[in-house]
């Protein structure tokens, strides 16, 4: 790789790694580490040695919970990189991740091809527009099998993937890679630290043209440049083909794929010359988008402009609240005043630290393009736009999932009360995904999470790190209300004449059913008997209606109302009066609709020995499961249905004792589904 780049922010990548749990990710993040210098020893997930695993939960379960970054420099460039969790519950994670990239690598294991929990993050990276290069792990596993890997990606991923390797040797005999770009040999030998570089060996210079001819023929059907030295040419040089993957992987019309085993740590150094030569600086990103009092502004990746920057996490450490920023325009520096446009006051930076997961090295500026960690700031939140005093913008923030599971939670002892409190704001302002609440019929404090290991793993926090003892009710899921059949014609009048002004507003409602998920509002009012501003107030009072449905309180979602006449007073009609109406209205009209119970529906993929398919199908059936697909690979069996999340409570200790232990699932939340009345009972 050319190491003389001519601009500072051409040479930095800003990266995620992301996968289905086990399939790799945390190990190819060593060995990047590793492969840079960053770290002098391998570190294992088994034993605990990992750099971006560095919480003790994280270290025990053998899982990645926090997103954690690190930088490390390859050929002269720097790479922010962060490792995020595999688990669904932590998919807000890497929601938080992705917002703030420019680029990714997906892992993928060679004998499981796409994963769940893969399609999942891969959607999350299409939905942000972040452009990806494949890696296909574990190639050195009993049943890898890199073609095979590629199709699931093809047929579950719907990208064009564009392979540019070809094994050397299969499972415990993969040794390397043919580079079908530069048509070499990279070969590792047990216990060498770099690959020798050769000749295409004899036995796979036949298959390894070929291959190259079908990825010439895929990029030039795809890149206009290449397209035209192909037909002159009828062949592709290196030099073209490079920068027509770079075009391809950036635009998103192709999806480089390359292939190693981590662990055994072969195939890292051509992904790091990948991610180098493909994913996009960030001088290659479009400018991001903000707006300041309803116009929209853009900032180019210009230190010299005015700072533009997105908190993305938020950590507590013992040394103090660290926040983790992108900066995406400007310069700061310590001690530098900055606009938080989201709390809409002035802080100032106490230190910039560069971050390698938990521990950091201090800078003295970071520039546009740059991730780094800041102390001093009291008021930032994940989603807080940080910004030049005299020239505000607001960024869009990540968004945040609503949560599916809650758990009531107390403190062992009365005089502990206070100090829950106060760790569950500070579990809550680390992880926006995790909700508190009071509820109003029990006093109970409920917390409120994107599933069991979600909450369980927030419990033991408050345990480890604050020495507090909590007791914690059974888990329960968060149900939702819609309407089934809807109302027209709801009149309402609200009238309030307590000496003084009062208020007056009449409005006419109709509720329908909307199809799929979400909140409508329409006005059909004519001839201006509703004013706008009165008619912006009635929307927002039927919002505030949809926070407790008339069957238990359950938040309302599926409906659209439309409102169809109203009147106004000349003296006390006010927009306040509207909205009171429109709250009170939207209440009694959903009364007289059919409403139905919703329940929060997984995606349930059960891995298990063939032996053991009936007993599961059967618990899963008993649990109100629909069994969608069925296959059997090598000597085990998929299953794949859609079960209420209710039902999935403890389902983990139950599969293993059904399956001796030999079998394993993963669980998607996939939205909400119609639930039985005896279900809504519990």
């Amino acid at each position: 790789m050319n190491a003389h780049v001519t601009d500072p922010l051409a040479a930095v990548r800003n990266l995620g790694i992301l996968a289905h749990v086990d399939a790799g990710k945390t190990t190819v993040t060593e060995r990047i580490l590793y492969a840079t210098g960053t770290t002098h020893k391998r570190g294992e997930v088994h034993d605990g040695t990992t750099v971006t695993d560095f919480d003790p939960q994280e270290r025990d379960r053998g899982i990645t919970i926090f997103a954690a970054a690190v930088s490390c420099a390859w050929e002269g460039h720097r790479l922010n990189l962060i490792d995020t969790p595999g688990h669904v519950d932590f998919a807000d994670e890497v929601e938080r991740s992705l917002r703030v990239l420019d680029g990714a690598v997906a892992v993928f294991d060679a004998v499981a091809g796409v994963e769940p929990q893969s399609e999942s993050v891969w959607r999350q990276a299409e939905r942000h527009g972040v452009p990806r290069i494949a890696f296909v792990n574990k190639l050195d596993r009993a049943g890898a099998d890199l073609d095979r890997a590629v199709a699931s990606i093809r047929e579950r991923l719907h990208p064009v993937p564009l392979v540019v390797q070809l094994p050397v040797g299969s499972e415990q005999d993969f040794t390397g890679v043919v580079d079908l770009v530069a048509m070499r040999a990279l070969l590792w030998s047990d216990g060498a630290e770099k690959a020798t570089e050769g000749p295409v060996p004899h036995a796979l210079h036949e298959e390894a043209v070929r291959r190259r001819r079908q990825l010439e023929e895929a990029v030039a059907e795809r890149h206009p440049a290449a397209l035209e030295e192909f037909c002159d040419r009828e062949t592709l040089s290196a030099a073209t083909l490079r920068a027509a993957l770079r075009d391809l992987t950036r635009s998103g019309d192709g999806v480089v794929v390359l292939c190693g085993s981590a662990y055994r740590n072969r195939g890292i150094e051509p992904l790091l010359d990948a991610v180098v030569a493909y994913l996009p600086s960030p001088l290659d990103v479009p400018p991001v988008r903000g707006e300041h009092e309803g116009t929209e502004r853009q900032r180019a990746a210009d230190p010299g402009a005015p700072l533009a920057a997105l908190a993305f996490k938020v950590q507590a450490t013992a040394t103090g609240r660290l926040t983790f920023l992108r900066l995406y325009s400007g310069t700061i520096e310590k001690g530098d005043a900055v606009w938080d446009a989201s709390a809409r006051r002035t802080e100032r930076i106490g230190r910039i630290l560069r971050v390698r997961a938990d521990r950091h090295a201090p800078l003295e500026r970071a520039v546009a393009g740059d991730i780094v960690a800041v102390v001093g700031l009291k008021s930032a939140r994940a989603g807080t736009t940080l910004c030049a005093p005299d020239d505000p913008i607001v960024l869009e923030p990540p968004g945040v999932a609503d949560p599916v599971v809650s758990v009531a939670v107390e403190a062992r002892t009365a005089k502990d009360t206070g100090r829950l409190a106060a760790a569950l704001a500070r579990l809550a302002e680390e992880d926006p995904s995790l909700r508190v609440r009071t509820d109003a019929e029990t006093g109970q404090t409920v917390l409120s999470g994107m599933g069991e290991l979600h909450l369980e793993v927030a419990v033991e926090k408050m345990r480890r790190e604050l020495d507090l003892e909590v007791n914690v009710g059974r888990p329960k899921v968060s149900y939702r209300e819609t309407v089934l059949r809807g109302v027209s014609g709801v009149v309402f009048r609200h009238v309030k004449q307590d000496g003084g002004a009062g208020q007056f507003a009449h409005v006419v409602l109709d509720v329908e059913p909307l199809p799929g998920p979400g909140f409508e509002f329409r006005s059909a009012v004519v001839g201006g008997r509703v004013p706008p501003e009165y008619v912006r107030a009635v929307e927002a009072g039927c919002r505030d209606a949809l926070a407790a449905g008339p069957l238990g309180g359950h938040q309302v979602t599926g409906l659209r109302v439309t409102l169809t006449d109203g009147a106004t007073h000349v003296k006390d009609s006010s927009e306040q009066a509207f909205r009171t109406a429109g709250r009170l209205g939207l209440r009694e009209a959903l009364r007289g609709c059919a409403m139905v119970l919703l329940e929060p529906v997984a995606e349930v993929t059960v891995s298990v020995p063939e032996d053991a398919v009936g007993p599961v199908l059967g618990d899963l059936t008993a649990r109100r499961g629909r069994v969608t697909d069925s296959v059997t690979r090598a000597g085990s069996a998929l299953v794949t249905a859609t079960v209420p999340l209710a039902e999935l409570f403890g389902y983990s200790t139950r599969l293993r004792s059904r399956t001796q232990g030999r079998g394993t699932f993963t669980a998607r939340p996939t939205g909400y589904a119609q639930a039985p009345e005896a279900a809504a009972a519990r």
